[in-house]
């Protein structure tokens, strides 16, 4: 009987030890789960795309036209929010109104000037650049599922977007974990 036990209890050890270290399966690794949200990077980073946003237009109001995305948040913290635009003129982007961002109860709001210019970017093509403008920084203490909605006049539609004729449309929006 004690034979059975220890037998039993070497290896229960083995495949205990042999699990430790695995990273699991890729689908745990990719950014979107099974339910349509976004994931967290490894390295805390959080990037949002308008092409993976929800996206509402107001054609009497564009101010109030609006992306939101669900974003799985595994790793709370101190985040600088950056705003992505594709536009002709790096030094008047054009907004008409400042960019609104909801995270929870937290909330920022700014008027998008160009903090960097980003060559040879493959998420724009001639006549345009990618400015990245810096939004601000939050505290995201809780974890879990969280809706991020931004509003802003240059949430374009689509089909829209597409075409040449806006000077400055939003591209997306990145959270980088701030390091202090």
């Amino acid at each position: 009987m004690r034979t059975v036990y220890f037998v039993s209890a070497v290896m229960a050890g083995v495949l205990l030890l042999g699990s430790c270290g695995q990273k699991g399966s890729d689908s745990q690794l990719s950014a979107f789960d099974g339910n349509g949200s976004i994931r967290q990077e490894i390295d805390g980073s959080i990037s949002l795309s308008l092409d993976e946003a929800e996206c509402y237009s107001d054609t009497e109001d564009p101010s109030n036209n609006t992306a939101e995305w669900n974003v799985l948040l595994s790793k709370p913290g101190r985040f600088d929010v950056w705003l992505s635009s594709a536009t002709i003129d790096t030094s008047g982007m054009k907004y008409g109104k400042a960019v609104q961002l909801s995270i929870r109860d937290k909330r920022l709001e700014a008027m998008p000037e160009c903090d960097k210019v980003v060559l040879n970017s493959p998420d724009v093509s001639y006549p345009y650049f990618r400015a990245d403008s810096f939004i601000g920084s939050l505290y995201l203490q809780d974890t879990g599922l969280v809706s991020i909605q931004v509003i802003s006049d240059k949430i374009l539609p689509k089909q829209q977007g597409a075409s040449a004729g806006p000077d400055t449309r939003m591209l997306s929006l990145f959270l980088t974990p701030s390091v202090r």
